[in-house]
């Protein structure tokens, strides 16, 4: 699908660049923490945008009396789950229209000032720039607000995906290709021809934003520490400038984030469109070590039997396949279930296979078996649907798939759902969690809720596995570890 002509760069590039000291880095960011109070929002397109922070509120509904409670609290960020990535392009401009109008009540209700982060895909999919315009449309319509610029940044080194020269890039063995011509690009519904993030904003605002229009902040200014000069570009920026912000570690988005803070506290309007590891940077959260198996037994209360855990894959994409084929190599106690998806084009076959699946998953857990549903690795879909009926159709099938955790009577030790759509059904429909606290991650790059005490099974560790995360034997890992 690419118009890209650039060739994939060694995996070696990225660590070309020397980047600033780290420690002046971090020096200088906390010397801005005080100065920058705003509460940052991040809305999470789907669940897997915590997978850089720890002790962070997550909530499921975006109603005025939750935003009230989550401005009133002491954290300086939190998350709202939006799963607009499974939506229609008209539900996603409905939800965050409400979501900027309860933002905005909540803030002069609390008299606290708010950062806006729309969290995407770091593989660049997404209802971008739909997002990110009807946020500032209804923040500008309802306050004295003006977006002086919109912030891209999609760089996420536990995913590996690094953005240099304005070209954005995806870890594959080893090398570094460009995003365009990765699967990703060729999404149905969110494909897109250009890894050069100028060019891509073009493309995906149909020309409306010329890539010469955008601000560019280079890997040389932030390994050379220039917070001067990227605060002067952000200080002149104007009418919703888009800025485009390269790095390949954290100490750049340090550098940046420092002029950013200053930028803000001299009166200029930002909001973002980013990847988790922006998040993690601007909300001030420190690194902490990967989860271990005696931390998920202490959260679920340290059960003197442990039953088995139960992990659902949904996504499709080529990298999951591969780790589920890595998983079926494990001497561990698993029992394998497929869901066969294409019963969705038999009447009431969806309802039989779930019927059929939840009692070999139940089973399994009873007996300390950890129970691995997976859905059937093809979609026979007729050769007229359109984009729109094939979202309509994975939403079918997830809501089918979710109702088998929503359906079970026994907690599980441990609940691990692979893909978008999937952990946010499972999440929202099968757990029926309001309010989460974000664990930490289990690895890189894999974030872990413990789920509150209005959901379905209290104070449950629960695994969100990102679809195009990890290597071919991190699910094998994880579950190993686990079972």
């Amino acid at each position: 699908m690419t118009d890209d002509k650039r060739n994939p760069l060694p995996l070696s590039a990225a660590a070309d660049y020397r980047p600033f000291d780290p420690e002046k880095a971090r020096a200088l960011l906390n010397g801005e923490r005080d100065g920058f109070d705003a509460k940052i929002v991040v809305l999470d397109d789907d669940p897997t945008g915590v997978q850089t922070v720890h002790d962070i509120p997550v909530y499921t509904d975006w109603s005025g009396e939750t935003l009230k409670e989550a401005f009133a609290q002491d954290d300086r960020m939190f998350f709202i789950l939006t799963n607009s990535r499974s939506f229609s392009a008209e539900e996603t401009k409905a939800a965050h229209q409400e979501i900027a109008r309860a933002v905005v009540e909540a803030s002069k209700d609390s008299q606290k000032g708010f950062f806006l982060i729309s969290r995407g895909d770091s593989t660049l999919r997404g209802h971008y720039p739909l997002e990110t315009d009807t946020l500032m449309d209804t923040v500008e319509a309802l306050t004295d607000i003006r977006y002086d610029g919109e912030i891209l940044c999609p760089f996420f080194p536990e995913g590996g995906r690094y953005t240099i020269g304005n070209v954005h890039y995806v870890k594959e063995g080893a090398q570094l290709t460009p995003a365009a011509a990765t699967e990703f690009a060729g999404d149905r519904t969110f494909g897109y021809r250009h890894s050069d993030l100028t060019e891509y904003i073009e493309e995906k605002s149909k020309g409306r934003i010329p890539a010469a229009s955008c601000l560019t902040i280079s890997l040389e200014e932030l390994s050379a520490g220039d917070v001067d000069e990227i605060e002067r570009k952000l200080l002149l920026s104007r009418n919703r400038q888009r800025i485009v912000v390269n790095a390949v570690s954290y100490t750049d988005l340090e550098v940046f984030c420092t002029a950013l803070c200053r930028a803000a506290r001299a009166g200029k309007h930002f909001m973002a469109r980013s990847a988790a590891a922006l998040p993690k940077v601007l909300g001030f959260v420190k690194d902490r070590p990967l989860l271990t198996r005696e931390e998920f037994l202490k959260a679920a209360g340290n059960p003197e039997k442990t039953v088995g855990g139960i992990v659902i894959v949904g996504s499709h994409v080529k990298k999951t396949s591969d780790q589920l084929a890595e998983l079926w190599k494990s001497q561990a106690k698993l029992r394998f279930l497929e869901f066969h998806v294409n019963r969705f084009f038999q009447e009431g076959g969806l309802e039989k296979e779930v019927e059929e699946t939840l009692a070999a998953a139940q089973e399994a857990i009873l007996e300390g078996v950890t129970a691995v549903v997976y859905t059937s690795r093809q979609l026979l879909a007729p050769e007229h649907a359109d984009k729109e009926q094939l979202l309509a159709a994975s939403v079918e099938i997830s809501r089918a798939l979710t109702s088998i955790v929503a359906k079970l009577t026994v907690k599980p030790f441990f609940i691990l759902a692979k893909g978008g759509i999937t952990s946010s059904d499972v999440g929202t429909k099968g757990l029926s969690v309001k309010k989460a606290m974000v664990m930490g991650q289990i690895k890189a790059g894999i974030p872990v809720w413990l789920t509150g005490p209005e959901s379905k099974f209290p104070n449950t560790p629960y695994i969100i596995f990102p679809g195009n995360v990890g290597e071919v034997s991190t699910l094998r890992e994880i579950v190993e570890e686990l079972s």
